[in-house]
């Protein structure tokens, strides 16, 4: 029994690695390209606008040629408070018409993104440069930068991920301006606050908006509805009809003796198109008068 125990707890032991993710290196010459710039592999790997030689517009030659590494992960986002997911770096420069290497390694276990927005789309499909990777590993993909002073988004896409801290901003010449809410580089659009209670949020935030007074709309005094009382218990179309009803009996009664059911719906329905018919001939009549 002593043994059977031993052996189970060792092969327990020797089991545990295999559970946890090993790190993988996408090389770009494995990577399957799908046109325009689309690269990716059936482990999780994907480049999209991956462009090593073609020339934006304006750029008559490669400027410089850089090369970065970027990590992604939930521990460079200890540093930010209230958030989850950060990039060790939060903001890049290069000149205009740089030829860009990017090395992105994701130390997390699950999906992450180095999404660049705002690119050119005759050059960069969708107007972006995207690498986004599975699991702890390792993505490269190269693009050419436009010309020009711009300030470009760089995030991940992931739902929730940019939002709790995983975005950057990358410079091209100058830049024109920074961007709100990068962790340690500009300042919230909403600053946390941890000492207003939520009560005391909500008032400052109406007393800052600095709503009017709801008017008030006077309307006029609704009247009362009409009502007409009956003199008697019918009324008198009522009585008009059971009269006509008790006149037509007899002669209907006469006019459909022996006929069936289907028999009689048919003459009716002939009787009521023929006198359409003759209603609609009259009107002709008139207006051609």
């Amino acid at each position: 029994m002593m043994k059977l125990v031993s052996v189970s707890v060792f092969a327990a032991l020797f089991s545990l690695p295999s559970f946890a993710q090993e790190f993988q290196d996408h090389d770009a010459g494995m990577l399957m390209n799908h046109g325009d710039g689309h690269l990716m592999d059936m482990a999780g790997g994907m480049v999209m606008g991956n462009n090593p030689d073609t020339l934006p517009g304006g750029c008559d030659k490669v400027a410089e040629t850089k090369e970065i590494t970027v990590h992604a992960g939930h521990k460079y986002a200890e540093k930010f408070p209230g958030r989850m997911f950060a990039f060790d770096t939060q903001e890049f420069q290069f000149k205009p018409c740089t030829k860009l290497t990017v090395h992105f390694i994701n130390d997390d276990s699950v999906r992450h993104q180095w999404m660049m927005h705002g690119l050119p789309k005759y050059l960069y499909p969708k107007g972006m440069f995207h690498l986004e990777v599975s699991g702890p590993a390792k993505i490269s993909g190269t693009l050419i930068l436009p010309p020009g002073d711009k300030t470009y988004l760089v995030h991940c896409d992931i739902a929730q991920h940019m939002e709790k801290g995983m975005k950057a901003q990358l410079k091209v010449g100058k830049g024109d301006g920074d961007l709100p809410s990068i962790p340690n580089v500009t300042a919230n659009i909403v600053a946390d606050d941890y000492k207003i209670t939520l009560p005391e949020l909500l008032a400052k935030a109406h007393a800052e908006a600095d709503l009017p007074e709801p008017a008030v709309v006077e309307t006029a005094p609704v009247k009362p509805p009409v009502v007409i009382e009956e003199s008697s218990i019918f009324s008198g179309v009522t009585v008009i009809g059971l009269a006509l009803g008790i006149l037509v009996a007899p002669i209907l009664a006469r006019k459909f003796k022996g006929m069936s059911v289907t028999e009689i719906v048919s003459y009716l329905f002939d009787l009521t198109n023929s006198l359409i018919e003759s209603v609609i001939k009259k009107v002709q009549q008139l207006l051609k008068k």
